[in-house]
């Protein structure tokens, strides 16, 4: 049986939690921002009508069925033919001379269960990079619909049902939108699913497009899974197994298959090839989506090998993360109120306070009422810091005191919390992402002397003890950053300094030294507010909006460079920006 599961949560309207003390804001008039004419012709919709797209989570027993249904459908269905694409390759690769493995040697394992009723049924693997975050091949995704037939299950390293893993229900999933399937050699074989709830597995740290020497031919790697243990039966193993096996040169991989097949830069080969099992070490049937992993780091996904996984030559193939880290860092940090991939944006009216919500369309906005009576604060920020996959707001309130309010799915409620006093003082805070490359988000602020002081988050809300990573906060008058603007998987900053030079300060992932030297990439003197909330377009890459003197507010796509092509031409959003507070 299959619950549909379209329904939607109420509206989740704002209210403030901390004192309502009078705020001096812009001596700003009228409340209207008005959509550019393509948009004003949208309907607006309600909150709660933009919050119906999550579904509603079915019961865990609903849950477990699932799996039931998917177990019994792979063992009859799943042998190498329900992957075949054609006479060429098969796109899903078993662990052949492997070990079993127990769960705690690789807690971030997950099993991906998929039960249709027209007789659709599969397994795969996947890894868990963020507490709601599931990596896996697009292979084991596209074209299916994992909300209404999918499960996702942790913390077991058998897959005989039972009540002992912990369930998850995914109800958003992303593929890479380039995946292509030539003739079963899986190209851009990437996807997430994002789950309901937090999993209780350590997440597996993605590797990072500057970790290129993981590849050096002849470097171990470890490959991780249920599939098949032998070329010579369709059963998946009932236990998790891993394996030690060698990276392979892309010369010797494109050898080996053809350049019609092999993509490199997109691929990476590793694994022990021969004519029989005994000389065979890699990936076959049923490990689809599971995780190559060197030093540490999500190196690779198991996407593609050929049929029966034993040959001369017949490597491996795993989707190289090096090329899919931001892409897929970018569906890992893409909380957002709606739910949909893309930044939305958070303002106040400057004439009765109320906080409105626009929902970014990916290349315009719809307004939505957010909350009221919101003069008591100057510093409103949108984040995740418990990582629970709704976005969070860290506030700062007349008093001088931060706060974090977060939504609780158990309550249904909005909750605060103060994290700090004496506040007041600070020129810039922004909450930009993890620069310290441990997966949570983490504050960034200015002191009234200009010192730059990170506060590295625990993922819970709360911080470990601050750092000083810099001075020289006085010579900017605006600093901003939330996502990765240059397509490396790291989150960045930029600031704008006098003659409205802006600078990129690029991340390091290092929470010694968090950015790079900064590199002048604009000059925007026009600008009378900068804001930064994420990834607007949902491609990717983090988006900047700016709002000129005459009220008019743009969008600049982010483009993943980091040079004066940062951003690409300009986009109006709407014009009467200048009757709301924006905050950064």
């Amino acid at each position: 049986m299959h619950i549909r599961t379209t329904g939607g949560r109420h509206a989740r309207r704002l209210r403030l939690a901390v004192p309502a003390a009078a705020v001096t804001v812009l001596a700003l008039v009228g409340t209207a921002l008005t959509m550019s004419t393509s948009q004003a012709e949208e309907p607006a919709p309600s909150l709660s009508a933009a919050a119906a797209e999550r579904p509603v989570s079915p019961p865990d027993s609903v849950l477990r069925e699932r799996i039931a249904e998917a177990a019994a459908a792979e063992r009859k269905a799943l042998p190498p033919a329900e992957f075949s694409r054609g006479d060429g390759p098969t796109p899903t690769p078993m662990v052949i001379g492997g070990t079993p493995t127990p769960i705690s040697a690789a807690p971030w394992m997950a099993q991906l269960w998929y039960s249709a009723p027209d007789g659709t049924g599969f397994f795969c693997g996947g890894v868990v990079i963020a507490p709601t975050k599931i990596a896996t091949a697009a292979h084991c995704v596209d074209g299916y619909n994992w909300g209404e037939y999918g499960v996702v299950a942790v913390g077991n390293a058998s897959i005989e049902p039972s009540d002992t893993e912990f369930v998850a229900f995914p109800y958003r999933q992303w593929s890479h939108p380039l995946y292509r399937d030539n003739e079963g050699a899986a190209d851009n074989d990437i996807a997430v699913l994002t789950v309901d709830r937090v999993l209780p597995a350590k997440p597996l740290p993605v590797a990072s497009n500057t970790d290129t020497a993981l590849y050096a031919p002849g470097t171990q790697a470890k490959v991780y899974g249920w599939g098949r243990t032998t070329s010579t039966s369709d059963d998946i193993s009932t236990t998790l197994r891993s394996a030690t096996i060698p990276i392979v040169s892309d010369a010797a991989c494109r050898d080996s298959y053809g350049s019609n097949y092999f993509v490199a830069g997109h691929m990476v080969c590793a694994g022990k090839t021969g004519a029989t099992d005994a000389e065979t070490t890699g990936s076959c049937n049923g490990d689809s989506g599971g995780p190559l992993v060197i030093g540490g780091k999500l190196a690779g996904i198991v996407s593609w090998g050929i049929e029966d996984c034993v040959g001369e030559g017949a490597y491996s193939v795993f989707a190289k993360m090096t090329t899919y880290a931001a892409a897929v860092n970018a569906r890992a940090y893409d909380t957002n109120p709606t739910y949909d991939h893309r930044a939305d944006l958070v303002a106040r009216s400057a004439s009765d306070n109320n906080l409105y919500l626009f929902a970014s369309t990916g290349s315009g906005m719809k307004k939505n009422e957010f909350g009221d009576d919101w003069g008591g604060i100057n510093v409103l920020l949108q984040t995740d810091l418990n990582r629970d996959d709704e976005q969070d707001l860290l506030i700062r309130g007349k008093d001088g005191n931060l706060y974090w309010q977060w939504y609780s799915r158990a309550s249904q409620e909005w909750n605060v919390k103060q994290l700090a006093t004496g506040w007041g003082t600070r020129k810039q805070i922004l909450a930009p992402g993890d620069l310290t490359g441990d997966g949570h988000p983490d504050i960034l602020s200015t002191d009234s002397d200009g010192g730059f002081w990170l506060y590295p988050g625990k993922g819970n809300g709360t911080f470990a003890a601050r750092t000083k990573i810099g001075g020289g906060g006085l010579s900017y008058n605006m600093v901003r950053g939330s996502g990765d603007f240059t397509n490396d998987g790291k989150a960045d900053i930029i600031a704008r300094g006098s003659g409205g030079k802006m600078y990129l300060f690029k991340g390091t992932g290092k929470a010694s030294a968090p950015f790079a030297p900064k590199v002048l990439v604009r000059t925007w003197d026009v600008a009378t507010a900068l804001v930064t909330t994420g990834d607007f377009t949902g491609d990717g890459h983090a988006d900047i909006i700016v709002r000129v003197k005459t009220g008019e507010l743009y969008l600049y796509p982010g483009t993943g460079k980091s040079d004066s092509g940062i951003f690409g031409a300009r986009k109006l959003l709407g014009s009467g920006a200048n009757n709301y507070n924006l905050f950064g």
